[in-house]
């Protein structure tokens, strides 16, 4: 790895087909250990049910409120500040619950590969 510093283009923001919008920041397979790209769901929308084969991640919430759906737990609000721990594998969808747009950060590691994805409907 080398130093860098990483300044988001909000144009290469884009709409999944799981209804959420993603701008990577980082996806490189020069560091191929981890990937991080912002997330942000609008209200009333839900992602679709999916799982990461081989790849665990983790949600980092920065702003908006949302109900999180992840494994065997029951649905739990999430907020600014929380952290959502996502194992490989695990089945996951998230629904903004509020009035403004849903924001966090999805952190995967290694990092992110589409041929991972899953969709569970």
């Amino acid at each position: 790895m080398k130093p860098l510093i990483v300044k988001p283009d909000e144009g290469n923001e884009y709409l999944t087909i799981e209804r959420c919008h993603i701008l990577e920041l980082v996806n490189r397979p020069t560091d191929s250990a981890i990937s991080i790209a912002r997330a942000r769901v609008e209200p009333g929308f839900t992602t679709m049910r999916h799982v990461l084969d081989g790849i665990d991640e983790r949600y980092l919430i920065v702003s908006g409120a949302g109900l999180m759906e992840v494994g065997d737990l029951p649905p739990q609000p999430v907020e600014s500040g929380d952290l959502v721990l996502i194992p490989a594998g695990c089945g996951q969808r998230i629904t903004n619950t509020g009035k403004e747009d849903l924001i966090f950060y999805c952190i995967c590691s290694p990092g992110f590969q589409q041929d991972k994805y899953r969709a569970l409907e």
